[in-house]
């Protein structure tokens, strides 16, 4: 009987090129029908004005009026749209490294009770989206301090008190 060594990293080494192969596999051909399935997500940034909350959405190359909708729903505030390739059939064949990321996105900041769509407003400017949130922020109270009374300062008022009644009947 022929003794065999056992290499465990050629066993790894086969692992991964399966592990590879099998992932090719997965999403051949995805990337020429939907570019989009590498995910699209904006980077947000939420900020408070005063009593206002700020939703910042960095959409650059985005037609915000065909392609974005805000919507309150069910005390969600919900920023959704889609960035297009609208180069894509023209330099699908000529890309070397592609960053850039484009399909649908949705996300989703939950809203305190109350909020009204009347209360959301959005403009874009330069490739950032802001929808602000007005009134959401609700002041702090003053701090106001309660005096105490104790039952021994109360008697004192009473103890006090009685004298000059008795000298305003007098």
């Amino acid at each position: 009987m022929q003794v065999q060594r056992f290499d465990p990293f050629t066993v790894l080494s086969r692992m991964d090129r399966e592990f590879d192969e099998l992932v090719r596999r997965g999403w051949a051909g995805r990337e020429q029908k939907a570019p989009a399935m590498a995910g699209f997500v904006p980077a947000v940034e939420v900020v408070r004005e005063g009593h206002d909350v700020v939703v910042r959405v960095e959409l650059p190359g985005v037609d915000v009026e065909r392609d974005v909708a805000i919507e309150v729903d069910k005390g969600k505030l919900v920023i959704s749209g889609e960035r297009r390739d609208e180069r894509q059939e023209q330099a699908a064949e000529g890309v070397l490294v592609r960053e850039l990321r484009y399909g649908q996105f949705r996300r989703e900041f939950a809203l305190p009770p109350g909020v009204s769509p009347e209360q959301v407003e959005a403009t874009y400017d330069q490739g950032l989206l802001d929808v602000r949130v007005r009134g959401v922020v609700q002041p702090e109270p003053a701090t106001v301090r309660v005096p105490i009374t104790t039952r021994r300062s109360a008697e004192q008022h009473v103890v006090e008190a009685a004298p000059e009644a008795e000298s305003a009947h007098a």
